[in-house]
């Protein structure tokens, strides 16, 4: 199979969407037993054509993709589920809870998404559709997803958003983490967390770090990017500390009344100097969680603490 297409265990491909020519940048993972067919993830819908086209590349027909799975609502994991429960009338779309409504109805999300990313959301993510109610399937913490052959349980897992669960894959042990995980690119030892505006929860992310390192899964399936099993304790811990790190200097920079602009720009000259002794490319890491958002995240948490601390 191309680089597109990657086989990744028995039934499990994982496909590279090439969000906007770029590789590496956001994964879907197909699962297939010769009779019905599940996807963990969407991507946006600016590269669901695509994905359609790798699904049947695969040689699964489309008939056959019934199940249309997304650890979270945001758009980069989500986004292209209306679109697809469009063009394929007998999938069904399974989400968090807490997400559930803003498929159904994404009015809130497309406007969350527009503060950050202005006049290029659409350009860039392309157009959410809303998802028809009776096609959402919720999913519960714990629970058991019998599809295409393979048994998934969700765990609830925030930090990152409140409506996040990761799936681990009972029949090849394989793990899909969302952005829970991290950012990482293959062949580079290095975790960036992708720490958005509005959710995002230091604190019930290393409770859900704890809480997915305790199943001892044999790979990390990341949505940014690919699949790694050699060394997912170092993954972990490597994502918690620089996790808490980057979030206590943003604070110290805070503190010190800087502006977001100059944040930013310090938090960029730190972790590309980080990234380069990694010997990765900074650009790599920028596509799939930019600076601009990491911070935004940061200093909403910070100020809702302060403020909560006041009140």
């Amino acid at each position: 199979m191309s680089s597109i297409l990657q086989p990744i265990a028995e039934g499990v491909i994982r496909i590279d969407l090439q969000f906007h020519g770029r590789p590496q940048v956001i994964a879907a993972y197909l699962l297939y037993d010769g009779r019905e067919a599940a996807l963990v993830e969407t991507g946006p819908t600016s590269t669901a054509e695509k994905l359609l086209a790798s699904v049947q590349a695969a040689g699964v027909p489309l008939e056959a993709l019934r199940h249309l799975i997304v650890t979270h609502i945001h758009l980069d994991h989500a986004g292209a589920s209306g679109f697809l429960a469009q063009r394929m009338p007998w999938a069904k779309v399974y989400v968090h809870p807490v997400g559930a409504p803003h498929l159904a109805d994404p009015t809130r999300l497309i406007a969350s998404a527009a503060r950050i990313y202005g006049d290029l959301l659409e350009p860039l993510w392309g157009k959410v559709i809303p998802v028809p109610a009776d096609r959402l399937v919720v999913v519960s913490d714990g629970e058991r997803l019998q599809v295409a052959g393979h048994t998934l349980i969700a765990f609830d897992t925030p930090g990152h958003a409140r409506h996040h669960h990761a799936f681990l894959d009972e029949t090849t042990g394989l793990l899909f983490t969302g952005d829970i995980a991290g950012v990482r690119i293959p062949g580079v030892r290095y975790v960036r967390p992708p720490t958005p505006p509005p959710e995002l929860d230091l604190e019930a992310w290393s409770a859900s770090i704890a809480r997915l390192r305790a199943l001892r899964a044999s790979a990390l399936c990341l949505t940014h990017f690919d699949v790694h099993r050699e060394d997912i304790e170092w993954h972990w811990e490597d994502l918690e500390r620089r996790l808490w790190d980057w979030g206590h200097r943003i604070r110290e920079l805070l503190e010190e009344n800087m502006e977001a602009a100059e944040i930013i720009q310090h938090l960029r000259a730190q972790a590309d100097e980080e990234l380069r002794a990694a010997g990765a490319d900074p650009e790599l890491y920028d596509v799939a969680a930019s600076y601009e958002s990491l911070v935004a995240g940061y200093l909403r948490y910070w100020r809702k603490r302060a403020a909560s601390a006041r009140s």
